[in-house]
């Protein structure tokens, strides 16, 4: 993985390419913006790479760039969840197909589980769905254990849906390790139901949380209504706002409690100077190109 980076790293810098891509040994993943020739040059590099012929891609467009910079990372794992003797490409559970999910979840013999993270899922999900109170996907075997025993009372399979796909390729592994037999998820991920399933026929209530600054997106991925705290990153509701711990780029009712005052007042600072440079057009405060 390491050898692939700076060579990757290169050509999205070349082709005006932002967002961030991770590389570990059990794959490639990740979220870039650009213009659509720029894109299809990364692409194209991408799935020359050993494994990644058939790597599979989903497309959304966006006013605006959603990214800041261009990030390659080498990690070892994809996503984190401590057990990396799973082999979430060979072993992962049964995808369902978007337009198939709703047979599949419908079924009261079914358990439904987010796999995201709590501040993620608390923004919307899907109906019936049981949502650990998780803060890190790295929580979800402990959550798991335990609370094995009622999760799977009088349910024959477990259905499992994260946002792209991939934490659900990672936890439908885990619990096939676990000797649970039926275990399924969603292929393509919340992302792909929201985009392939007319809002009429959806399960899905509220928006999707995304990891760029479109913050969260609704049915059809049209942008949706939340904003982000800049002082933790938690998604802020137009209700929060309403909050008299708000304050633009400085707190939200998430944070303010675990922020001191020194905090909020660097924040505010920090705040300010982006707003300056953006004035005078020198784009966001404290970012470089990666090397």
């Amino acid at each position: 993985p390491a050898s692939l980076r700076q060579p990757l790293l290169d050509l999205c810098n070349t082709n005006g390419v932002k967002g961030t891509i991770l590389i570990a040994c059990e794959g490639i993943n990740g979220t870039i913006a650009g213009m659509p020739a720029g894109i299809d040059t990364v692409e194209s590099h991408i799935r020359t790479l050993t494994g990644c012929n058939m790597l599979e891609i989903k497309y959304a467009e966006a006013a605006t760039m959603p990214f800041y910079r261009m990030k390659v990372r080498v990690k070892r794992e994809i996503v984190t969840l401590g057990l990396p003797d799973l082999d979430p490409a060979t072993n992962a559970g049964k995808r369902v197909a978007a337009d198939r999910w709703n047979v599949l979840i419908d079924d009261p013999e079914t358990l439904l589980i987010d796999t995201r993270n709590d501040y993620e899922s608390r923004i919307g999900s899907f109906e019936g769905a049981v949502a650990p109170p998780t803060r890190s996907f790295a929580e979800f075997p402990d959550w798991f254990q335990d609370h094995r025993e009622e999760l799977l009372e009088g349910k024959r399979r477990v259905a499992m849906f994260c946002t792209g796909g991939i934490r659900c390729e990672k936890s439908t592994a885990y619990l096939k390790s676990q000797g649970v037999k039926e275990v399924f998820h969603l292929d393509g991920g919340i992302l792909r139901y929201l985009e392939d399933v007319p809002e009429a026929e959806s399960r899905w209530h509220g928006e999707c949380f995304v990891f760029d600054e479109r913050v969260a997106v609704g049915h059809g991925l049209a942008p949706g209504t939340h904003e982000l705290c800049r002082a933790c990153r938690m998604p802020v509701t137009p209700n929060d706002k309403m909050s008299p711990h708000f304050v633009e780029a400085v707190s939200c009712p998430a944070c303010y409690a675990d922020r001191s005052d020194a905090d909020r007042a660097r924040y505010a600072e920090r705040h300010r100077q982006v707003e300056m440079n953006a004035k005078q057009g020198r784009g966001h405060i404290g970012v470089r190109p990666e090397t």
